[in-house]
C-alpha cells in the first residue's frame, strides 16, 4: 500500500525531531567567581535579629541543554571566607561554628530540572557541609542567558533559595541557648560558556 505524502510528511518531521534531540549537546559552563555570592540568613538568638553573611571565594562549573531540559551544577565554597561584615564573629563561624581547619570546603552538586521555555526553575542536589551530605533542592526565583556585554560571551545568571535546617548538618553552636537552628541561603550565581 503506498503512502500517503500527509503521512511521509509526518514520518519525516518526527525522524527529525527525534535526531535534533539525540543530537544535542550539552553547553559547559565555568562559574565566575567575582560574581557568585552563596549569602545566608540565620537567627541570632532566638529571633531578637537576623545575622546575615556570605561566601566570598567560590569555584566551579555547569552543564546545559535547554533544548534536551537537563543540567549539572558543581560548587565548591572556600568557608574560610565567610564574611559577616564583623570581624569578631567571623573568626567565631570559623573556629568554633564551622570548624574550617577540619572542614575547609562546602560544595554542592545538583541537576538542573523542571524547564520551562528553556529555563530551569529548580535543582535538585546534595550540600555537603560541615562533612555532612544532605538533600538540598533549590527554587529557581530568576534564570537568564545572554551575551555578555563587554566579551559578548554567553553568560548565564540566576537567583536561587532554600531552607535548611543547620543541626542536619552538625551546625549545632548555641542551639542550646535557643537559637533557630534554620537557615536560608540565598545563592547568586553566574556562569560564563567555556569556549
Amino acid at each position: 500500500m503506498q503512502k500517503s505524502p500527509l503521512r511521509i510528511w509526518l514520518i519525516g518531521v518526527a525522524f527529525t525531531a527525534a535526531s535534533a534531540a539525540a543530537s544535542a549537546t550539552p553547553v559547559n559552563y565555568v562559574i565566575d567567581s567575582s560574581h557568585t555570592f552563596p549569602s545566608f540568613e540565620a537567627d541570632h538568638w532566638a529571633g531578637l535579629s537576623v545575622w546575615r553573611g556570605k561566601i566570598n571565594r567560590t569555584e566551579g562549573s555547569a552543564t546545559m541543554d535547554q533544548e534536551a531540559g537537563t543540567g549539572t551544577i558543581e560548587v565548591t565554597m572556600d568557608m574560610a571566607s565567610i564574611d559577616f561584615g564583623h570581624d569578631g564573629m567571623n573568626e567565631r563561624a570559623v573556629n568554633d561554628i564551622l570548624h574550617v581547619a577540619e572542614f575547609p570546603t562546602a560544595t554542592y552538586t545538583g541537576r538542573l530540572v523542571r524547564f520551562e521555555n528553556g529555563r530551569p526553575t529548580a535543582i535538585e542536589g546534595v550540600l555537603t557541609l560541615h562533612g555532612v551530605s544532605e538533600p538540598v533542592h533549590l527554587v529557581i526565583n530568576s534564570f537568564r542567558c545572554q551575551p555578555h556585554w563587554r566579551t559578548q560571551v554567553e553568560t548565564c545568571g540566576a537567583d536561587a533559595a532554600a531552607t535548611i535546617n543547620r543541626a542536619d548538618f552538625g551546625v549545632d553552636y548555641d542551639l542550646d541557648n535557643g537559637f533557630f537552628p534554620e537557615v536560608k541561603l540565598l545563592i547568586t550565581v553566574e556562569a560564563r560558556r567555556d569556549e
